[in-house]
């Protein structure tokens, strides 16, 4: 597993292009798998289960991503982890949903870490706290699978700029807001210090 960290915000479509071109070295046996820290520009995705409604304010560039899920915000003060695992080489039988619930797992473990109590949520992707306001998103995940080999993989907010989320219905749900770490623990946490807290924390298939 080749670890990758960026220091400088990543084009969308360079990502893109890296993603697509690790996963076909990987399925022809050219490269290792990979797990590549980097953070965005600010900008929304759209996943294949996105909804024009749900876009409010196109106040930032809009990319058609491929992967599952709905509309999301990237930007800085947030650390985006892209996961590139080969999934048959890993498991048995190939199993997606494991696959989700145990990168649902890492990140939990992760934030635990610094004391935060992430949590799933029946039918709610992602990893979500409970804040006096109600519950609140902290983690998004979005997964693609290509000959078994995965594709893009989740974002935590570390102190991105929350008003930025306000362009979108964030994975299509009104009823609840996000939140990020430092909101939550009411100081900053180094974008390094996550980044070994999640190679700690990796459980993959």
């Amino acid at each position: 597993m080749e670890w990758k960290t960026s220091q400088q915000p990543v084009a969308y479509d360079e990502a893109l292009a890296f993603m697509d071109e690790r996963v076909k070295a990987i399925h022809e046996g050219r490269a290792p798998e990979c797990v590549w820290f980097l953070e965005h520009p600010s900008l929304y995705t759209a996943g294949t289960s996105a909804k024009e409604k749900d876009l409010l304010d196109s106040r930032f560039p809009v990319y058609e991503s491929g992967r599952g899920g709905q509309y999301t915000y990237h930007g800085p003060g947030q650390r985006i982890a892209y996961v590139m695992c080969n999934l048959k080489a890993r498991q048995k039988a190939p199993d997606i949903k494991k696959y989700v619930r145990d990168m649902e797992q890492w990140i939990i473990d992760a934030l635990a870490e610094f004391g935060i109590k992430g949590e799933r949520r029946c039918g709610r992707v992602g990893i979500w706290v409970v804040t006096p306001e109600g519950e609140k998103k902290v983690a998004a995940i979005g997964v693609r699978v290509r000959h078994w080999i995965t594709l893009h993989g989740f974002a935590v907010n570390v102190a991105p700029d929350l008003s930025h989320f306000s362009g979108i219905v964030p994975c299509g749900i009104a009823e609840h807001g996000v939140t990020s770490m430092e909101e939550l623990l009411g100081r900053a946490v180094p974008m390094a210090d996550l980044d070994e807290a999640l190679k700690r924390a990796v459980v993959l298939p």
